[in-house]
């Protein structure tokens, strides 16, 4: 029976549908949708209890019975249950059973006397059975145990005020003011008299409420209270008492706008201006946005156009006081606040910002933090002369900026020669000399340098500028640049001996920075302004000697042309032809051809035509071609690149020339047999050399072909267009010099042999190149 009932129950589990779509339902039922649901259908409905009605004594005598045996019995397992106490006080209550209520009340109170809730039904059902002197009796001893509990002192006032006893609900108000309540529950006094007419009484209880309770906004309604009997002067004086009594550590925003109102609301302008310019001296700017904005609305209401301007000086005044007093070395925030009271024209004010901004000085010894800060003792001291016209502050702002910057780290030569600068205005050259000196002595530097040279040669002391370059050069003597200014300057005294002695010197350092620059000016000095060819043409000489650049061949090229002789083109044409040559020598095939460009330049606009084609075939062809690369990663590929293929390069391949007469002979031929015989006699190209190409290197090995490494670009720079595509044995294109070949004929012999003997490298080459074109 237990195998049949196993069988019966897999039976049974099988037929069950098994769920195949497990995923969430398009339409999702929540938690809130079944409670509503169940609410409308009623599913948890529950029928009240059917209403008893007794008509036999006996009978409502027993249910009683047990009603009451069942609360003692509720009481009995758990006296600290306040709720069943409430239940059985409320139930005898309803039975009009009084005494036992009181009693139960009673016995609630000596199991807790501290609650709250039980005093507050107590008296509730003394006050509904109209037992005064009862509820009385309650609400005393509730205030005399709990005096903090407000509910108390409320319901016991307002039975009093009820029930007409003024003196009493007056009496218990001062009770309760004796324990310094809340707010509220002064309020609630102040309302009481008030509905009785007693201001004095009200007037009276305000005073002591402003000193039990002393935020501002009492001390406002107390003005607003006075503002209401229309007593104008008493109000006054409640806001001047108020603004006392916070004295000026304590000021609230709050009560000076108010009090400022007030004075607007009696068309008093004048002291509503005062009590805002009062309020925002002494008010701290975080806290004065709302002082602000009413100001500015008062302003814009009953100002003048410059009081407008005034009050959002002020306001932008106070944003940067803000700005610079939590970011005291954001020193743009400075400079903002600077440009504002500088247009205020207060000096005082304005020197006593510059002292505060100067104070914030960097925290650390790096000339990146002193850029910024360093300007501020340059506008201070700029104020201080052209603004407040003090040449002793002025002069003082400056000793103290230089004291403080670290010259032994870094300096300011703006700060230097800036002081040097007023001291001459002040004509006081001494002091100028004897700063810059001390500058120069204490942290050379080139802008110093530089400055006090200037300065001497506006004052044509010669003598000092000649001696200040020493000084230069002997402190940086691979700046170019100070050496020709200093051969310029003996230039432009007339004394040509010592400028040439001074390039001289400087082409004889080891070290220079920009020695092109000072080459030039040597050059041009002998060539332009002295007019000494042969000099300049020696000092091009000895350059070449040093460094062969394309761009000084060119150069000299171009200086030879322009001599004013007979032979200057031929010479200038010597020297391209010497500049090709070295090109060539050191395998320099960017600058050959940027030299090139401008030979054929120069022949164009002075030679004859047949220099000008002699130098187009010296243009090399532009070629693209492989080469190996590893990658990053440690991977083989290979890119490509442009290269220059000259032709006294070409002729150094000999079967190059015999492919170029068979593709040109191939390109002017339609004739088939002709075409068969050069097949028969070519060899026939093998799988891999009709996509072999050329290595970079040009070698000729013989071997099985390589991958490609070269193909020709699309356009070459010189000689005609090649056909759009040729078989994979034809040479290379056609080169200028081959133009007069015979018309459609065979080959020669020996162009059929050499191109049958032709090693397989250069035929896959030129093969490849054409393929790719």
């Amino acid at each position: 029976k237990l195998q049949e009932r196993m069988a019966s129950s897999r039976e049974r589990g099988s037929s069950v549908a098994k769920v195949k779509n497990k995923h969430a339902a398009s339409v999702q039922i929540t938690a809130e949708q079944l409670l509503r649901e169940a609410k409308e259908r009623m599913l948890e409905y529950v029928p009240p209890p059917p209403k008893l009605t007794f008509t036999d004594p006996e009978e409502l005598a027993q249910y009683r019975s047990q009603k009451r045996k069942g609360f003692e019995d509720v009481i009995r397992r758990n006296r600290s249950s306040i709720g069943t106490w409430l239940k059985y006080a409320a139930w005898e209550e309803s039975q009009n059973e009084i005494d036992r209520a009181r009693s139960v009340y009673e016995r609630a109170l000596d199991v807790d006397h501290r609650n709250i809730t039980l005093y507050l039904k107590y008296a509730e059902m003394e006050m509904k059975l109209r037992q005064i002197n009862h509820a009385r009796n309650i609400w005393d001893r509730a205030i005399a145990i709990l005096p903090r509990v407000p509910q108390f002192w409320f319901k016991y006032t307002y039975m009093e005020e009820i029930m007409g006893n003024v003196a009493g609900a007056r009496q218990i108000f001062e009770r309760w003011m004796e324990w310094q309540p809340d707010e509220q529950a002064w309020y609630s006094y102040i309302n009481f008299e008030m509905r009785f007419n007693e201001t004095d009484r009200a007037r009276a209880i305000y005073e002591r409420m402003v000193l039990v309770h002393v935020e501002p906004k009492n001390w406002i309604k107390y003005a607003k209270f006075e503002i209401k009997l229309a007593q104008v002067l008493k109000a006054r004086s409640v806001f001047e008492r108020a603004v006392d009594f916070f004295g000026e550590d304590l000021l609230d925003p709050a009560l000076f706008v108010a009090f400022a109102k007030f004075e607007e609301s009696q068309k008093e302008y004048e002291r509503a201006r005062v009590v805002y310019k009062y309020a925002l001296d002494r008010i701290p700017k975080h806290e004065a946005q709302e002082l602000f904005d009413n100001y500015a609305q008062f302003e814009r209401k009953f100002g003048s156009r410059s009081g407008v301007e005034e009050v959002i000086v002020n306001k932008r005044r106070f944003q940067y006081e803000e700005e610079v007093k939590q970011h005291p070395n954001n020193y743009d925030a400075w400079f903002d606040y600077l440009r504002l009271c500088e247009a205020d024209l207060a000096l005082d004010a304005t020197r006593d910002v510059y002292e505060r901004a100067v104070a914030n000085v960097p925290p650390a010894a790096d000339k990146r933090l002193w850029r910024r800060y360093i300007y501020l003792w340059i506008y201070y001291a700029v104020f201080e002369e052209l603004i407040a016209e003090d040449v002793g502050r002025t002069r003082d702002v400056y000793k103290a900026c230089l004291r403080l910057i670290p010259h032994k780290e870094f300096t300011f030569a703006k700060i230097w020669l800036l002081y040097a600068q007023f001291e001459i205005r002040q004509k006081d050259l001494a002091a100028a000399r004897k700063a810059l000196g001390s500058a120069i002595g204490m942290c050379p530097k080139e802008k110093l340098f530089k400055g006090y040279i200037e300065l001497e040669l506006q004052l044509r002391e010669f003598d000092r500028v000649r001696t200040l370059y020493g000084k230069l050069l002997e402190f940086n003597p691979a700046n170019c640049s100070t050496w020709t200014k200093f051969a310029e300057l003996e230039t432009e005294l007339g004394d040509i001996e010592r400028a040439r002695g001074i390039y001289e010197l400087a082409v004889g350092q080891p070290l220079l920075d920009m020695p092109e620059v000072l080459w030039k000016a040597y050059i041009d000095f002998e060539s332009e302004i002295l007019g000494e060819h042969d000099r300049a043409r020696e000092l091009y000489q000895r350059l070449l000697q040093k460094t062969s650049h394309v761009k000084i061949w060119i150069s000299f090229a171009n200086f030879e042309a322009g001599v004013p002789d007979e032979d200057a083109v031929e010479r200038a044409r010597a020297t391209f032809e010497k500049g090709d040559a070295e090109m060539k020598d050191q395998g320099l095939k960017a600058e050959r051809l940027l030299l090139l460009e401008a030979w054929l330049a120069f022949e164009e606009s002075n030679g004859a035509a047949g220099q000008v084609q002699r130098v187009k075939g010296l243009l090399p062809r532009r070629i693209k071609r492989r080469r190996d690369i590893t990658n990053e990663d440690g991977s083989e590929g290979w890119e490509e690149y442009y290269d220059y293929l000259f032709p006294d390069e070409q002729t150094q391949a000999p079967n190059l020339k015999l492919l170029q007469m068979a593709q040109l002979w191939k390109q002017k031929s339609n004739n088939q047999d002709a075409l068969s015989l050069l097949q028969t006699h070519a060899p026939a190209p093998s799988e891999h050399q009709g996509d072999a190409g050329a290595d970079a290197d040009g070698d000729d090995a013989p071997g099985p072909a390589r991958p490609p490494r070269s193909e020709e670009d699309g356009e070459s720079e010189a000689g005609p267009a090649r056909p759009a595509r040729r078989p994979a044995f034809t040479a290379a294109r056609d080169s200028d010099d081959e133009d007069d070949a015979p018309g459609p004929a065979r080959p020669p012999p020996s162009a059929r042999a050499a191109a049958a003997a032709a090693p397989e490298d250069d035929v896959s080459s030129t093969s490849s190149e054409s393929d790719d074109n």
